[in-house]
């Protein structure tokens, strides 16, 4: 089963992927994206890491998340935390020195997310995925900070779109997303 948990900056996604693989009863393999790249984020990470279990497994994958989802047994629970992160750490190795996004890197960044997808429709055990919804928000000033809201917004739509069960998180309670049958 593949659920996706989306929503805002501090909404609850986290806490919300953290208590449906406690309650799983199976093994957990938690894979984190972020990277501490100043000292508050490095705090943050800290945080994040004495909210899990302490017998829960944690892959460090910023950037390769289709392998890391690869190591986790078939059968055990997986959490990605989160996919925004990931997104942004890909995003910036194709970004040039003018903040131009490569449009070869936002390609194969679409087609990890596909593939990822795949790997974990294929698991037999249950995928939790969080991201961040980032298109409630205004325009971003910026060409790169627009590049970041529409790459998102794809990932998104693919996980999202594939997901067995789609959540989103507001204020630390869950809206169920209903698949829009009939729509196309």
């Amino acid at each position: 089963m593949l659920i996706a948990l989306t929503g805002g900056a501090r909404s609850g996604k986290s806490t919300a992927a953290i208590a449906m693989a406690t309650s799983s009863e199976t093994p957990v393999t938690f894979i984190a994206t972020a990277e501490a790249r100043d000292a508050e984020m490095a705090e943050r990470i800290d945080r994040h890491r004495a909210e899990r279990p302490a017998g829960w497994r944690t892959i460090e994958a910023p950037r390769d998340l289709v392998g890391a989802a690869g190591e986790a047994a078939p059968a055990e629970t997986v959490v990605i935390d989160c996919l925004s992160m990931w997104a942004a750490n890909r995003m910036l190795e194709g970004t040039n020195a003018d903040e131009s996004v490569d449009a070869a890197c936002v390609s194969e960044i679409t087609a990890e997310t596909r593939e990822l997808v795949a790997r974990l429709r294929g698991r037999d055990g249950t995928s939790i995925v969080v991201t961040n919804e980032v298109g409630s928000g205004v325009v971003p000033a910026t060409s790169l900070g627009r590049a970041y809201r529409d790459l998102l917004g794809s990932v998104n739509q693919i996980v999202i779109g594939a997901a067995d069960r789609a959540c989103l998180v507001v204020a630390g309670r869950l809206l169920e997303l209903a698949e829009p049958d009939g729509w196309a």
